[in-house]
């Protein structure tokens, strides 16, 4: 587990089938500790968890993405937020759900992004410092240093999933927090902008 940016670590589990790490992150805001789309966890990554916790709540950006999130809400003792639009087609039992422009404990907003590959596919946004943005499969960060879109057929219209992902481009963000690839750590809203151009 590394400790990307002040309060948040990172740590990734390599999927063979897709070729690509998934990414689960432990923020520290203020007095609230908070896992995102937790992928499994070495032995040392919960070591980091545990030394810093206790874990408030566990949040899933969307439908794929719970992971080990059940797994982790029975070890860690904590709560389970996932998007309401989602809920229902998730098998678990959230401790609450969250909607677009919600401001979730610890000073993070949500962000619904729409026309995208799962109906409740939320954006995190925490305003702290640069600001930081957290998504779940709205981007993927590949090749390292750029980030890109899904496969086309993943979507039911690829250019509104596109016009969909400009909402991002209202917040100011320096730092691009991946679920899949690798994360951009600086220059990240200049990267978003330069993939969501329109043909010129």
């Amino acid at each position: 587990m590394k400790n990307i940016l002040p309060g948040i670590w990172q740590w990734s589990w390599f999927s063979e089938e897709k070729q690509l790490d998934f990414n689960g992150l432990f923020l520290t805001v203020g007095e609230h500790k908070i896992l995102v789309d937790p992928p499994p966890m070495t032995g040392d990554a919960s070591a980091v968890v545990l030394r810093n916790g206790p874990v408030d709540y566990i949040i899933v950006t969307n439908r794929d993405h719970v992971r080990e999130a059940v797994k982790y809400q029975d070890e860690f003792r904590c709560q389970l937020y996932v998007p309401e639009v989602d809920a229902p087609l998730m098998d678990l039992k959230p401790t609450k759900t969250f909607q677009d422009g919600e401001l979730l404990t610890g000073g993070i907003w949500v962000i619904q992004l729409k026309d995208q590959k799962s109906p409740g596919e939320s954006a995190l946004f925490i305003q702290q410092r640069e600001g930081v943005l957290i998504v779940g499969d709205a981007l993927i960060g590949k090749p390292a240093g750029s980030v890109s879109l899904l496969p086309a057929e993943k979507y039911a219209d690829v250019t509104k999933a596109q016009e969909g992902l400009r909402r991002l481009l209202k917040y100011n963000f320096d730092s691009l927090l991946v679920g899949d690839g690798t994360s951009l750590l600086a220059g990240a809203k200049q990267a978003v902008e330069q993939l969501l151009q329109p043909p010129s």
